[in-house]
């Protein structure tokens, strides 16, 4: 009897314990601003310089494995004309994405929309990686800065009204 009682309240400890840690497991989807608070670098390094963060402009996904997808705009006030007309922020990818059909592999980027409708990523060096055509959403209210939201198992990085799509592959 005594060691059913005990063996009892082991399972029932045991399964609190599993379920204590699966309660604690961060949930796939977008990232939330504790989430972000925690992940989102304070300042960037891109083309010789490190330029601040701007945690409010800033976005992330966790995928179902618990790797990261981040974005976010940064302070480009320290870098030349040429660089700031095409770089406005870090993408950091921990796994493979499609982006309007094209493919990134993980790593740290820089990316910017530019005037004449194209999303560009850049390597740290400030050499394009990626560029593709950006939509527009002229109903979209309000714009924000940045933003990224679920879309059908894919994601839209906003900046502003202009868009692109995010896949993971």
């Amino acid at each position: 009897m005594n060691v059913i009682r005990r063996s009892t309240v082991l399972a029932v400890l045991t399964t609190l314990m599993f379920c204590t840690v699966l309660a604690q497991q961060a949930k796939p989807g977008l990232l939330s601003g504790d989430d972000l608070k925690k992940v989102m670098p304070k300042d960037y390094f891109f083309r010789g310089l490190s330029a601040t963060v701007q945690l409010r402009n800033s976005a992330g996904i966790r995928l179902q494995d618990g790797k990261l997808v981040l974005a976010g705009l940064v302070d480009t006030s320290g870098y030349s004309a040429d660089i700031q007309e095409k770089y406005q922020g870090l993408f950091i990818t921990e796994v493979k994405l499609g982006i309007e059909g094209s493919a990134l592999p993980p790593g740290a980027y820089g990316f910017g929309f530019s005037k004449d409708g194209k999303f560009t990523v850049m390597d740290v060096g400030a050499n394009d990686v990626l560029s593709v055509s950006a939509k527009t959403d002229d109903k979209l209210h309000p714009a924000v800065p940045l933003k990224i939201v679920e879309d059908g198992g894919a994601y839209r990085l906003y900046a502003g009204k202009k868009w692109v799509s995010l896949k993971t592959q």
